[in-house]
């Protein structure tokens, strides 16, 4: 027995590198461990304390010092179990030790239910109590000087917004990107998180489910484990699922769409819950997300991308706090970065980016830079410079791919200026006759129709998306080849004799009839060349049966028209002399968004749709109509 305890001792030490102040599991002869351990601290695998028992899965990394220093603290669904397969993987102790030499302690920790983290993980309703404890947990630390910044994006910021609303005392500063799915409901979007756009299902967090759950039969660490026991194991198994991928352009095309999850043999049991659930589901007002009836208690540093599947929701929730947050301190510092890239892609920009095809140029920005400066501001008691060196809003101009600055969004010099549709009554395609015109239509200006056909719908290519695999390629991708189908109806501006710049939200106004009880319109914003090279902007969809309000189901009668506000555009774009904008009128953008199968039906439990003959009328009475923030 004692020889077995020796035997068992020794091992625990040899796969656990042990100093006085922390326990951690990376081997001591690496390079970049090396580098640490000369000016830090580690302590992984640290199980917080929740207020109902259960314990989270932390490391802590932090400066040698008798000093109290502040946190930059990172919440995330996602695996930073350092031994991955065996090796070591150095991510995380490379942001780490980033912030140790700009003297932060910086905290990573799994939320409930993920990897090493105790409980269930729920995406429905994750505790909002989990991140307020935390904060608790770490301002009573020794080590702590009280005050936490919170770091992240995509999952790993999206929950930063609803624990805001709850006001703990330390959480003084936060830094959130690509943040759309923690945002419910804010202004004119409701999007519950991008479940929906304009009432149409997202199809991106049906293929991300798939690749996240975690099922609740796997396997799991005994209840009470030591810190000793988890650094031990953890480096043999990372409990990260591997999934068979899945082709997610077939996948994504299953009828009906509450089996689509079932039909890739993933775990399904969260997604039958939410599938069902209508844009003004009480449900998702119970969860973690965050909706504009709540306040806010937290100066916020946030990034959004041109291309990313919530800019809209994001640059809104930011002009919501700055003018109707209660205290006016925090009203008064909210900063913004829009950059022209990819979901969480901020980093990745290089003297020459390319996004999908087009090149935005030298899209780089010193983004380590201003958000230290922010964080030292807020958590160093340490006055500098970042308010007077940092532009209240900086955003990316594509075409002229310049970072331009603004203390509002828009900026103050975008006018909206209405452009209207014409044709004779054959836009269909870019062959066809579709104009957009300062001018009013006539009276009598014929409608134009196509067939929507949810088994042939119009395919997704490039735009604004996150998550959905193999399905969809985001960025800016030439349009010209989609544009020969009959059911794209083409409006285009003469084009411009003088460079403009289109920098705002962009509204539009369809008046629309169809012979199905309910069908979607789809709107894609376009920068045309003069060698007719058609680069997406933006794209936005609307379901008919919404257009009377979220919270109610307003089907059409055949032979009608109706009035369709589309759900709004964002983005910053100059077109040079030459070019003009276009705007693309469909019904489907698929796999983008589900399709719409016509029948006035839940849509979500449906195999068999109804071929729909679908119009946009523009005439005298019937004033379709663009709305576009311009600045000449």
């Amino acid at each position: 027995m004692l020889k077995n305890t020796l035997l068992s001792l020794l091992f625990l030490v040899s796969a656990i590198q042990v100093n006085a102040q922390g326990k951690h599991a990376y081997p001591e002869d690496d390079p970049l461990v090396k580098e640490f351990l000369e000016i830090g601290i580690i302590d992984q695998k640290v199980m917080m304390p929740m207020r109902d028992g259960i314990r989270l899965a932390t490391d802590i990394y932090r400066p040698k010092t008798d000093k109290p220093v502040p946190i930059i603290f990172s919440r995330t669904p996602y695996n930073f179990n350092n031994w991955r397969d065996g090796k070591v993987n150095t991510r995380a102790i490379k942001k780490a030790l980033e912030a140790v030499k700009r003297g932060y302690a910086y905290v990573i920790q799994n939320e409930r239910g993920r990897y090493y983290s105790e409980g269930e993980w729920d995406i429905l309703g994750i505790p909002l109590t989990d991140g307020y404890d935390a904060f608790t947990w770490i301002k009573d630390q020794e080590w702590s000087n009280g005050k936490i910044g919170t770091l992240g994006c995509s999952s790993t910021a999206e929950w930063q917004m609803a624990v805001a609303a709850l006001d703990h005392p330390s959480h003084a500063a936060m830094v959130p990107q690509g943040f759309g799915a923690g945002v419910g409901t804010v202004g004119d979007f409701f999007e519950q998180g991008n479940w929906y756009k304009g009432g149409a299902e997202q199809l991106l967090f049906f293929s991300w489910l798939y690749g996240v759950e975690h099922d609740t039969f796997k396997p799991r660490i005994p209840a009470g484990a030591t810190q000793e026991d988890l650094l031990r194991i953890s480096r043999y198994y990372d409990l990260a699922p591997e999934n068979p991928k899945v082709d997610m352009s077939e996948a994504l095309a299953h009828l009906p769409i509450k089996d689509m999850l079932k039909n890739m043999k993933g775990k399904s049991e969260v997604f039958d819950q939410m599938v069902i659930r209508k844009p003004n589901d009480p449900a998702w007002f119970e969860g973690g997300l965050y909706h504009d009836t709540m306040d806010f208690g937290v100066p916020s540093f946030w990034f959004a991308s041109w291309y990313d599947v919530s800019v809209g929701p994001n640059i809104t929730l930011f002009n919501h706090l700055r003018e109707n947050a209660k205290d006016p301190e925090i009203r008064d510092n909210q900063y913004l970065v829009i950059a022209p890239t990819l979901h969480c892609a901020y980093t990745r920009a290089t003297e020459n980016t390319i996004v999908g095809e087009r090149s935005m140029g030298d899209a780089t920005l010193n983004y380590d830079e201003q958000i230290y400066k922010w964080f030292d501001l807020w958590l160093k008691d340490q006055p500098n410079d970042f308010k007077e060196n940092t532009p209240r809003v900086q955003y990316f101009t594509m075409g002229s791919n310049t970072w331009n600055f603004s203390e509002v969004w828009p900026p103050k010099e975008s006018k909206m200026t209405t452009y209207y549709l014409h044709s004779k009554g054959k836009a269909n395609s870019r062959f066809g006759d579709g104009k957009l015109s300062r001018k009013k239509p006539a009276k009598n200006s014929p409608k134009d129709g196509f067939v929507y056909d949810p088994m042939d719908a119009v395919p997704s290519y490039g735009g604004n998306v996150c998550c959905t695999g193999n399905a969809v390629k985001g960025g800016a991708f030439d349009q010209q080849e989609l544009e020969t189908r009959n059911d794209i109806l083409v409006y285009t501006t003469e084009p411009f004799e003088k460079g403009v710049t289109l920098s705002g939200f962009v509204e539009t106004t369809l008046y629309v009839s169809s012979d199905a009880k309910d069908t979607d319109f789809t709107v894609k914003l376009i920068d045309v060349a003069p060698d007719g090279t058609a680069y997406n902007l933006d794209e936005t969809i609307q379901r008919a049966r919404y257009r009377e309000g979220y919270d109610k189901e307003v089907f059409m009668e055949e032979g009608k028209v109706y009035a369709l506000e589309i759900s709004k555009l964002a983005t910053s774009n100059y077109f040079k002399p030459g070019h003009s904008i276009r705007i693309e009128i469909s019904s489907s953008n698929f796999p983008r968004f589900a399709r719409n199968l016509n029948t006035g039906g839940d849509n979500f439990d449906e195999s068999k749709s109804v071929v729909a003959n679908n119009n946009v009328h523009h005439n005298s009475k019937h004033l379709s109509k663009i709305v576009l923030p311009l600045i000449k």
